[in-house]
Formats: structure tokens, C-alpha cells, sequence
């Protein structure tokens, strides 16, 4: 009797532990997925004849950067867990010497007095797993003229609602950009600042792709796959609700001329990139 206790003992432990190596087998797993999984919209190559969409791959985002604007034409990563943790904002604004030989590098001086704030595309917050990471998000070819209360209030708001629904389990795609010339901050009405050589974009724009967390993430895009688009002026009276300003992924592509979420199959973009969202906003 004593035998056949120890023999069920050994068998339901084996049977727990079993399960236990099956569950952790299927939950998914928090990554760090190439940022132009979704595609590269602008077709950018890292050739400096491209001086108009030239692009930057750092380990953290990747860009397509207009040497002649000064600034990024759009900026892409990813957001999962696996990219936040305790790293604090750093604050240092950094020249970005990975630009060709001769090209103009901005600087954080070359916002100063300007009335604009130095916006993040790939925001700060973004990237706290280190330090390294949150240096990365302060180099210049990921800064835009950005007016204070569009940047401080209405896109901090998207950014916070993008990091809620990652630390709830999705992981999402993100592209930033902004086109146009022309803004308003503090001080007013610019077209340039920095003596002319950085371009003040008329408008600011985000697709958002949000997925549960998961792997093969393009294949698991579907007509139901939450897509959130938005743009908006870039001037200081802008409303604090990002939601205001939801439009269509299509709508974007129209303004810009760029080919978003191109790695999606073109029966799955004809119904995403149609629609505007009507989610929750926070």
C-alpha cells in the first residue's frame, strides 16, 4: 500500500510539472521585434544620394531622415514590455555623427529660443529597459519642431494610452512623421528655425498597429487588427483629446505619398487602412 501512495505521489508531481513546462511553452513571449517588420514606408536606403530619405537603423527604431528639412521624415519601432523597465529619462540631447560627412547635424542648441520644443518621435518613455536604449530616443535625427502644447499634451497623452495597452499584454507597431512647412509655438508662427536649416512640419502624424503579444506578427495582422491613425496640426491651440484628430492609415498615405504597413498582405491593408478607429482613448 505504502508502494502504490509513492507511485500516485510521484505521478501527480510528474503530471503538475508537466503542465506547468506546457504552460510556459505557449505564453507568449515578450520580444524585441525589428522595427520595420511592418515595412518601410518610404522605400529609404542608407545611400547618401538619398539625401531626402535617407535611412538610419539604430537597435532601438529606425528612420528615414531629410537632410535638407533637418529632421526625420518618419520614425519606426516597436513597443512590447521587453522594451520598459527602470532606466530614467536622460535628458541628453545628442548629436547624431552616424549622418554622412557634411551634412548638417542638428543640435539641442538649434531649438533653443525657438518657441518649439524638441519633440521625440520614438518617445523617452518608450525606451526604459537602459540607459542605452533611453540615450537613443535624445539623438537629434529623432527630433522635430514640435509646438509645446501638441507635444506636452495631446501626443503625451497618445504616447501614455500606447504604453497602457503594451503593459496590458499587446505589443504594438508604431510610425511618427510629420510633413508640410510651417507651425506655431510659444513665440508664434515659424516656418524654420536654427537660421533656416531645420523645417517647422506643418502637421504630425502616428499609425499605431496593435496586436496581442505573439510571434510571426505580420501574419497575425487581419481586417479585425486594431489600427489607430492620427494627425494633427502642429500649433499650441491644439485640443488635449489625441482622439479629436483620429483619421485613416489611407488618408496619411494621400498626404505623405508613403506606403504604410506594406509587409501586410493587400487584402488585409484594403480593409485596415480605409477605416478610422473609434476605440477607447485611454
Amino acid at each position: 500500500m505504502k508502494h502504490t501512495f509513492f507511485r500516485w505521489l510521484s505521478m501527480s508531481l510528474l503530471s503538475i510539472f508537466a503542465l506547468s513546462c506546457s504552460d510556459d511553452s505557449v505564453a507568449p513571449a515578450e520580444v524585441r521585434d525589428n522595427p520595420l517588420a511592418m515595412g518601410n514606408p518610404s522605400g529609404a536606403v542608407t545611400d547618401p544620394a538619398s539625401y531626402t530619405n535617407y535611412l538610419l537603423e539604430k537597435p532601438q527604431y529606425a528612420l528615414s531622415y531629410h537632410r535638407d528639412r533637418g529632421t526625420p521624415n518618419w520614425v519606426s519601432w516597436h513597443l512590447s514590455k521587453a522594451w520598459l523597465g527602470e532606466a530614467s529619462r536622460q535628458d541628453n540631447f545628442l548629436v547624431d555623427n552616424t549622418l554622412p560627412t557634411g551634412w548638417f547635424r542638428a543640435t539641442s542648441a538649434s531649438y533653443t529660443g525657438s518657441g518649439f520644443d524638441r519633440g521625440h518621435n520614438c518617445p523617452s518613455a518608450d525606451r526604459t529597459g537602459s540607459v542605452a536604449d533611453n540615450s537613443a530616443t535624445f539623438l537629434m535625427t529623432n527630433i522635430i519642431p514640435q509646438a509645446p502644447t501638441n507635444n506636452q499634451r495631446t501626443w503625451a497623452d497618445l504616447e501614455n494610452y500606447c504604453r497602457t495597452l503594451a503593459d496590458s499584454g499587446n505589443e504594438l507597431y508604431i510610425i511618427c512623421g510629420s510633413y508640410g512647412r510651417g507651425g506655431t509655438g510659444s513665440d508664434g508662427a515659424a516656418n524654420t528655425i536654427a537660421e533656416g536649416k531645420i523645417t517647422v512640419p506643418n502637421r504630425i502624424w502616428k499609425v499605431i498597429v496593435v496586436l496581442p503579444a505573439g510571434g510571426n506578427d505580420v501574419s497575425r495582422v487581419t481586417a479585425d487588427t486594431r489600427v489607430i491613425a492620427v494627425n494633427t496640426p502642429n500649433t499650441n491651440n491644439l485640443n488635449s483629446e489625441w482622439g479629436a484628430y483620429r483619421t485613416s492609415v489611407d488618408a496619411i498615405e494621400k498626404a505623405t505619398g508613403y506606403d504604410l504597413l506594406s509587409a501586410v498582405s493587400t487584402s488585409v491593408q484594403s480593409a485596415i487602412e480605409t477605416r478610422v478607429d473609434d476605440g477607447p482613448v485611454n
